[in-house]
């Protein structure tokens, strides 16, 4: 075989390629790879068609044009394939749905001696991973290239070719059918992950919404600042997210980008991926060409189709040659920059983004003459520049694997620390578990002794000593099980509540030399809400006021029912309250000299923020109050 590459200029086509010869010849396939627009891109297939109408042809527009070792933009090239045995099929779909696309296109290309089949999809609207799937779903075994059209990195619509049938959307594609083409192909990607792993939320196919939970938008504005994330997708190209998937790294691109802040991708995601971001490896780039290039070189190849990302030449406008030029040493060389990479691999078809596709084809064995040395083209071009995008690219890779190793040490600190905090709970359990009998024999027996024998002045103070245990032992009953079972609501008679309450605290204030007065505006009031979270929020208001209530004075306790409202206020004359907004705050106590850990108003804070109860402090020279309002309806 032979391949001949031309780049469209003033000259036109006519006397740009060799007709006579080429009319002399069967086999033919053309491509068309056109930076220059939709009305070149027509104006060019129709032209080839007349010149040659026998010769199969597909085109697509691009983001920039591979001839020899050369890149272009907004240029045309031309790409003519001469086979000697190659039969050549060509065949285009134009649906949407691209599964289907995928499979019909393998079914009206495939023969039983189809060596390989080039695709072109539009750019814009295609699932490319969908389609792949529907080609593998036909025919797993048979070589796929080629890629998704470009644009020119606008994004707003990219235009394929079969003969002279022009396709905004679906897909055109060729089979190459022989018994002596050899067919061999390889990929470079050097995109690197770097930073932390993000998960995938809310994922629809190739549709990605939420990532860590915000938008697939706002996620680029976190991490690539503002300006990157308005100038979506045309910016993201070159910072894709990285999932590994069958031991593979593959770059997820962006393609789209959505009112609703949303993004569309290259290729599908799925719900709890993990991903990372992904940047250029500037050094690994430069320092091609890759393995392939030696595993060519055992080969007679006698023409590269190379179909590279868009985000190759963007990122490293300067450079890219230096990727390209060592194929063109070894045979013809001709491609285009896409926006995806499509490339088969152990019988399974890849959507790849990022990377540089290469497919070898020859119609003869042999070993090819020129060796391709690698130490010449790696130091050809290299300047301050290079080296100072190497050094950056190095320093990026370097922190970032300190990244991971930071991150890998405290996920092991947090499982530790969680084991530990586990093995807390259980503690805490068993022991609150365990300290509820003896309580409760003690309070029996000296409830029993009082009956038999009359009030004993020591026992009182032990009976209060342990009432306030028991205060304490709910709290952290209900801190210990909170989460771990639902707490239903019921009816409750809140003035005969309270005053339950209210004598069990009594004895405890008098011992402290104090009264418990109460009284309500209402003869009875009904809510209806959790019996264990009210007592949490009335015990830790009586054992606070008996706590900080200065000596012969009496703690009023109020019911107030005004409309659709329920205020239970319990007012004291205590030591002013100086910081009002802090005494909510877990460990905060206002006086440094009382006993406790301050959790009480902490615990009480929580359950009026899920209950909707609201909450209002008072606090002067003169008296301390605080009022809990809760909604009761009509």
């Amino acid at each position: 075989m032979k391949t001949f590459n031309y780049i469209l200029s003033h000259t036109p086509i006519k006397d740009l390629i060799d007709a006579e010869y080429l009319l002399s010849k069967k086999n033919i396939l053309i491509q068309i790879f056109c930076g220059s627009g939709k009305d070149i891109l027509e104006t060019t297939i129709k032209e080839i068609k007349k010149l040659l109408p026998h010769a199969v042809s597909i085109g697509t527009t691009t983001d920039g044009e591979i001839q020899e070792g050369i890149v272009y933009t907004k240029k045309t090239v031309i790409s003519i394939s001469v086979f000697e045995t190659t039969e050549i099929k060509s065949t285009h779909v134009s649906g949407t749905d691209y599964f289907k696309n995928g499979k019909e296109l393998c079914q009206n290309l495939m023969q039983d001696n189809t060596k390989l089949i080039i695709v072109f999809t539009d750019g814009t609207t295609a699932n490319g991973e969908e389609f792949l799937k529907g080609i593998e779903s036909f025919n797993s075994s048979v070589m796929i290239a080629g890629g998704m059209a470009g644009d020119n990195g606008d994004f707003i619509q990219t235009f394929i070719s079969d003969g002279t049938t022009l396709l905004e959307r679906g897909a055109v594609g060729v089979s190459l059918n022989s018994d002596t083409l050899c067919i061999d192909n390889d990929y470079s990607f050097n995109w690197s992950p770097i930073g932390i792993e993000h998960k995938i939320d809310v994922v629809e196919a190739n549709r990605v919404y939420k990532i860590d939970g915000i938008t697939s938008v706002d996620f680029y504005a976190k991490y690539l600042g503002k300006d990157v994330a308005n100038h979506l997708p045309a910016t993201g190209i070159e910072f894709p997210l990285i999932v590994e998937k069958d031991g593979i790294k593959i770059a997820r691109a962006v393609i789209a980008k959505h009112d609703d802040g949303s993004l569309s991708f290259a290729g599908n995601l799925d719900e709890n991926d993990s991903v990372k971001l992904g940047f250029g490896n500037a050094e690994m780039i430069i320092n091609q060409p890759s393995s392939s290039l030696e595993k060519f070189c055992n080969n007679n190849v006698e023409s590269f189709f190379i179909y590279s990302c868009m985000a190759r030449r963007r990122y490293m406008p300067d450079f890219i040659q230096v990727e390209l030029e060592p194929f063109s040493s070894l045979a013809s060389t001709a491609g285009f920059f896409t926006y995806g990479e499509f490339f088969h691999h152990k019988g399974h078809n890849k959507l790849l983004n990022q990377t540089l596709t290469v497919v070898a084809l020859s119609e003869s064995q042999g070993t090819n003459v020129q060796k391709f040395k690698l130490q010449d083209k790696q130091t050809k071009g290299f300047s301050e520049y290079t080296t100072t995008i190497k050094a950056l690219t190095h320093l990026i890779e370097q922190s970032s694997r300190d990244l991971q190793s930071q991150a890998k040490s405290l996920a092991q600190e947090k499982q530790f620390s969680q084991e530990l905090l586990d093995k807390q709970k259980l503690f805490m359990r068993h022991a609150i578990h365990e300290t509820v009998t003896p309580l409760a024999v003690a309070m029996s027996n000296i409830e029993l002794y009082e009956l038999e024998y009359g009030k004993n002045v020591y026992l009182s103070n032990i009976e209060v000593a342990m009432k306030n245990i028991f205060s304490v032992y709910d709290d952290l009953s209900y801190m210990v099980k909170k989460n771990q079972i639902t707490y239903h609501s019921r009816e409750i008679d809140l003035l005969d509540y309270m005053r339950s309450r209210i004598e069990f605290f009594a004895e405890v204030a008098h011992i402290e030399g104090l009264s418990l007065e109460f009284k309500s505006n209402v003869e009875n009031v009904m809510i209806t809400f959790n019996e264990t979270k009210l007592q949490r929020i009335v015990d830790n208001n009586l054992t606070n006021a008996i706590k900080y209530s200065e000596e012969g004075e009496a703690i009023r306790i109020r019911v107030d029912k005004i409309k659709t409202k329920v205020i239970i206020t319990i007012e004291s004359k205590s030591t002013h309250i100086i910081n009002q907004d802090k005494i909510f705050e877990a460990y905060y106590r206002e006086s440094k000299s009382a006993e406790g850990f301050g959790l009480g108003l902490n615990l009480v804070k929580q359950i009026c923020d899920e209950e909707d109860v609201e909450i209002l402090v008072s606090s002067d020279a003169q008296k301390t109050s605080f009022s809990y309002i809760f909604s009761v309806g009509d």
